[in-house]
């Protein structure tokens, strides 16, 4: 049905702002309720919709005109004031042009376009005709975000480390058939661009820009996509999309549709003395520091009557100048290789028909690390994604993996390891980036104090404060060479200063061979020496006065392991091992990462598998182990457990650790029988 629009003179200044809604099924339907509302309080008049299916009868107000399109409804009369465009992706752009050469303000359902050349076109033919141009993403309404943005200027966590948004949500196959362009990248040749973090949960990534202060394109660096999809779209449904912006704040969008159930999305301020957690759908913060956790509500200004107040683009709360962050995203996504599909063996399906939908095994901890760790899935070496790096082979079989440690966030000190380690049968006896501490990267070598500078990752323990500080000590350990053979690889490392200066060199060798059908052997020589021409102290929390604390050197971290034993020759569990010095250590248990197929994401301890892990003093000094279980597993020599070590040029610091990765369980009987073959003393 179409009918004339009333004329109303334009700039009578008594009359109500009239307004037009284009496409009034799926989300427009929120719209006609906000109208119904606005209008009943007598803020504005909803003059016409459009739509090819128009509403059901009874919908709208009898005076209300109803046109099949856009242009038919500018064509009957004047212009109205706004325009709201709520339609499927592909067409905001055309429809919100036209708007505009019709002289009428725009508010812009998200996504606000389809691509970056898109984006610039609204942008400059809003510009010429003087045109308001209002995005909706409601959440920057959120009278939450100057809040935090007084928070944050205010100190009340400290300085930001960064800002990570996280977005859990499920949905089911119906909702990729709701219409032809659901799950779609382009359709029948044009832009659509529909995704986890382009439609769905794309207000987690506006609010995040918001927080980390990018609006412009200007204001973004770069931008690295990790995408892939569950269901069976062209489109991504779970991915990791990392930000950095300008002024060096990282943000890490870590989100998908294929989770166990809905939770609540969150845009969370990292500070060195606590976090801020905005619940964005509930205007609701959590503020948590060293005094505990309290919550704030707040309100917020609906964006049409933002619109509606604006007299000009400064008003706007959303304003689409201000999408150009987020326009660097799409486009990002847009431009980047079609997401890989996740293999069917990491999914699992819950309910029937269209309402079942896929669940990504072990979806809620690799969210939780890729936010914390400012990684994408593909860095965590998550199995179904791809991974490039250098192996470890035993007759074909790869048993490690060396990771270059570039992607690693600052605060957790860069460097080069191995992850994931693996048992001959393939059970992952390593982990890295793990939730309770994300600076822990594999199997390597690591130090907190090397002349004051941190190459461990996270908190520094000083003697002056008495405890763990954030500060910005934290260094860098770079691989200038390397060469890798059949069993065997060095490495040339420079071990960096904030400020990119040399502290240290470093002569790395990693040796594996098989000592058996279910057993291999891993050996490490390090040698450390001054690059500075002066001595270099090498320390730890231990020689800073923490008790107990002398971990720094070789440090293994392992995965879950149930049923855990801790042993040496002379003693058993972990406080009696822990600061202990032995010829060897052992660690047997379940380990619940279970192989580096299917299992490593399940969560499920029944899927763990039985390894032994025996690691064998160093030769060259009687450094204690470091041993944690209770709180994360870990294995270590200290090099530093109550007082620093010196280093200087020709007089290096070297050390060699032998690991013994074995599947199954082993007794005392068995370890030192295998050491024996191996021609050293047990």
């Amino acid at each position: 049905m179409t009918q004339s629009l009333a004329a109303v003179p334009p700039k009578d200044p008594a009359r109500l702002p009239r307004i037009a809604l284009v496409g009034v099924h799926g989300f427009g339907e929120r719209h006609l309720e906000n109208l119904e509302r606005l209008s009943a309080a007598g803020i504005l008049e909803l003059v016409a919709v459009a739509d090819p299916q128009p509403p059901s009868q009874g919908t709208l107000a009898t005076d209300v005109a109803v046109f099949a399109s856009l242009d038919e409804l500018l064509a009957t009369g004047p212009a109205p004031d706004v325009v709201i465009v709520s339609t499927p992706i592909q067409t905001h752009a055309p429809l919100a042009l036209a708007a505009i050469r019709a002289g009428a303000n725009v508010y812009l359902e998200k996504p606000p376009v389809a691509s970056l050349a898109q984006y610039r076109d609204v942008m400059a033919a809003a510009a010429n005709a003087g045109c308001l141009v209002q995005v909706g993403f409601q959440s920057l309404g959120s009278d939450a975000l100057p809040a935090i943005d007084a928070m944050v200027a205010a100190k009340a966590i400290g300085e930001v480390r960064g800002i990570s948004a996280t977005g859990m949500w499920l949905r089911d196959k119906a909702y990729f058939k709701r219409s032809r362009w659901a799950g779609k990248r382009s359709l029948d040749g044009t832009d659509v661009v529909d995704g986890v973090a382009t439609n769905a949960l794309a207000h987690a990534v506006a609010t995040g820009l918001r927080l980390a202060g990018a609006r412009t394109l200007d204001d973004v660096q770069a931008v690295d996509t990790d995408l892939y999809r569950a269901n069976d779209t062209e489109s991504d449904d779970t991915s990791v999309v990392r930000v950095r912006t300008t002024q060096g704040t990282v943000l890490t969008c870590a989100l998908t549709l294929s989770a166990p159930e809905q939770s609540a999305p969150v845009v969370t301020v990292h500070g060195t003395l606590g976090q801020l957690t905005l619940y964005y759908t509930e205007d609701r913060v959590e503020i948590t520091t060293s005094e505990g956790t309290r919550e704030e509500t707040f309100g917020r200004t609906d964006l049409l009557e933002n619109l509606l107040a604006a007299r000009s683009e400064a008003d706007l709360l959303s304003p689409l100048s201000g999408s150009g962050a987020y326009m660097a995203v799409l486009e990002a996504v847009r431009t980047a290789h079609a997401p890989r599909p996740i293999p069917q063996e990491f999914i699992a399906w819950e309910g029937q028909g269209d309402q079942s939908h896929a669940v990504v095994r072990g979806i809620g901890s690799l969210i939780r690390r890729a936010a914390l760790g400012q990684a994408t899935f593909a860095e965590l070496g998550v199995p179904w994604t791809s991974s490039m790096t250098p192996e470890l082979t035993i007759n074909g079989a790869t048993v490690a993996n060396v990771q270059d440690g570039t992607y690693i966030r600052p605060t957790s000190s860069p460097r080069p390891y191995l992850h994931p380690v693996r048992t001959l049968g393939g059970t992952v006896v390593t982990d890295h980036v793990p939730e309770d501490h994300v600076w822990h990267l594999g199997a390597g070598v690591a130090l907190q104090d090397v002349d004051g500078t941190n190459f461990w990752g996270g908190r520094t323990y000083t003697r002056e404060a008495g405890m763990y500080v954030w500060r910005k000590d934290h260094g860098r350990i770079v691989t200038d060479s390397a060469e890798h053979g059949d069993g065997y690889r060095r490495e040339q490392l420079s071990w960096l200063a904030p400020d990119h200066s040399p502290i240290l060199r470093e002569q790395r060798q990693w040796r594996w061979a098989a000592v058996g059908r279910s057993a291999w052997q891993l050996r490490l020589d390090f040698t450390l020496e001054s690059a500075t021409g002066r001595p270099v102290m090498l320390g730890s929390p231990g020689s800073n006065g923490r008790p107990q604390g002398g971990y720094g050197g070789f440090f293994w971290r392992l995965p879950a392991v149930a049923d855990a034993t801790i042993w040496t020759p002379e003693a058993r569990g972990e406080d009696a091992v822990h600061g202990s010095v032995a010829p060897w250590l052992a660690w047997s248990g379940t380990f619940d990462a279970g192989t580096a197929g299917s299992a490593h994401v399940t969560d499920d301890p029944g899927l763990g598998h039985p390894a032994t892990l025996v690691f064998l003093a160093s030769p060259q000094a009687p450094d204690p182990w470091f041993v944690r279980h209770e709180g994360y597993p870990g294995v270590g020599l200290s090099l530093a457990w109550d007082s620093p070590v010196s280093t200087e040029p020709g007089r290096s610091v070297h050390r060699t650790v032998r690991v013994l990765i074995v599947d199954g369980f082993l007794a005392t009987h068995d370890i030192e029988q295998l050491i024996t073959t191996l021609g050293e003393p047990a």
